[in-house]
């Protein structure tokens, strides 16, 4: 059994990881719960957008603060020009699967292309810093990635709740012709939405970049984590993914100090079968 030290820094440490999880989340839940859209190449954005990053750092030495302020926008058109198509060929739930899941293979593939399928990584001088808690340590990065993802969730869900433009998202998700009879426009609103989610695929990204090893392959990586954590937290729920993400986190960490890393994939999926088991109509 490991030490009670072991077991806190792997709990805090799984919940940092937790914090990514549930970034990556939010854009896949707000377009699959209030678009009914599927859309698989939110994980491609987010590595493109961490490439991007790497390549102004290491070649032009702008900082990743400005490199996200540059893209992320650029992400926010990308998401908007997206869901152009989906609405000029009536895009299903389904087909929104079958199509973005494309997308994000010819993204990874010119990722490829340019990058090579070499593992890079963008040494910075915050990859090390640590603040010093008792006998644990906390990652400055993670801990930042965790509090962007926070701030992101509450102001995601009290923008959704309290506003008339969040109101009329959820309206239209529930009932679009109810909604539309009402004066919502569902599909202006639908643009907005799907660029808010690419731009939070950007925010991940740049987070990816500066404390992940990058891969094309590692697009992949993240899909069925992440892909639980949206259903865990229900879907169009942003503070319900990050809360699923920081579980789901803090589990495979203290899953792989208590067993064998190779247990962790395992415990993602099997939250999400106990809780569809205890009530199928979670989602």
């Amino acid at each position: 059994m490991p030490s009670a030290t072991l077991l806190g820094q792997a709990l805090i440490s799984g919940v940092l990881a937790g914090g990514l999880y549930g970034l990556l989340a939010m854009g896949l839940s707000l377009s699959w719960g209030l678009l009914r859209l599927v859309n698989l190449s939110h994980f491609a954005l987010a590595f493109l957008a961490a490439y991007l990053v790497y390549e102004l750092g290491t070649n032009y030495h702008v900082e990743p603060w400005w490199s996200a302020a540059l893209i992320v926008p650029a992400m926010f058109a990308i998401g908007v020009a997206q869901h152009w198509l989906f609405d000029k060929f009536k895009v299903n739930e389904l087909a929104s699967l079958l199509i973005t899941f494309s997308f994000a293979i010819i993204l990874e593939v010119g990722i490829q292309l340019y990058w090579t399928a070499d593992f890079r990584r963008y040494e910075t001088e915050y990859a090390t810093r640590s603040l010093k808690a008792g006998p644990f340590y906390i990652p400055i990065l993670d801990l930042t990635l965790c509090l962007v993802a926070g701030a992101l969730a509450w102001g995601t869900w009290l923008w959704l709740r309290c506003t008339y433009v969040g109101k009329a998202l959820r309206a239209a998700a529930e009932d679009p012709g109810i909604a539309a009879a009402y004066g919502v426009d569902h599909k202006k609103l639908a643009y907005l939405l799907s660029g808010i989610g690419a731009a939070y695929a950007g925010i991940a990204g740049t987070f990816i970049a500066l404390i992940a090893t990058l891969a094309p392959a590692q697009i992949w990586a993240y899909l069925g984590v992440v892909f639980a954590v949206v259903i865990i937290g229900r879907l169009g729920n942003p503070l319900g993914a990050l809360l699923a993400g920081l579980l789901i986190g803090a589990s495979e960490s203290i899953a792989m100090a208590v067993l064998a890393p190779a247990w962790a994939p395992v415990v993602s999926f099997s939250v999400l079968i106990a809780i569809l088991l205890w009530d199928p109509e979670w989602l």
